[in-house]
């Protein structure tokens, strides 16, 4: 499992380097919003092309092992989003804002994804 622990840090410079393209290129163009919203489904890009990756080359034992890889990355991709979060200064209700649907706010599908991805590529690439 630590292979997998050791595997969530390139997740964080791949979110890192998401926000910063987010920022640089298109904010000002889009605003502020639909730019969060192209940047979350740009990082479930991003994610995805790398657990891909990673999960071809350490496959898996089974689908109980893929689980837990997606709720330990979940759970480490919360707890950095909103330690570091609380670190900067924002409130709880700036942090938890981010994953209201009703706002627009699309942010709540970073965490599904981390979670459900392992699972969901373990699943693709054990039937073939």
């Amino acid at each position: 499992m630590l292979n997998y622990l050791l595997a969530w840090f390139p997740m964080l410079l791949l979110a890192i380097f998401n926000g910063i393209i987010r920022e640089a290129v298109y904010k000002k163009a889009v605003g502020d919003l639909t730019a969060h919203q192209i940047s979350t489904f740009t990082l479930m890009i991003l994610f995805a092309v790398y657990i891909r990756y990673f999960l071809v080359k350490f496959p898996p034992a089974s689908a109980t092992e893929a689980i837990s890889i997606g709720v330990l990355w979940v759970v480490l991709t919360l707890l950095f989003e909103f330690g570091f979060g609380r670190y900067r200064g924002n409130s709880w209700a700036t942090l938890l804002g981010e994953y209201n649907l009703f706002q627009g706010r699309l942010w709540i599908l970073i965490p599904v994804w981390v979670l459900v991805a392992p699972y969901l590529f373990y699943l693709l690439f054990s039937i073939s």
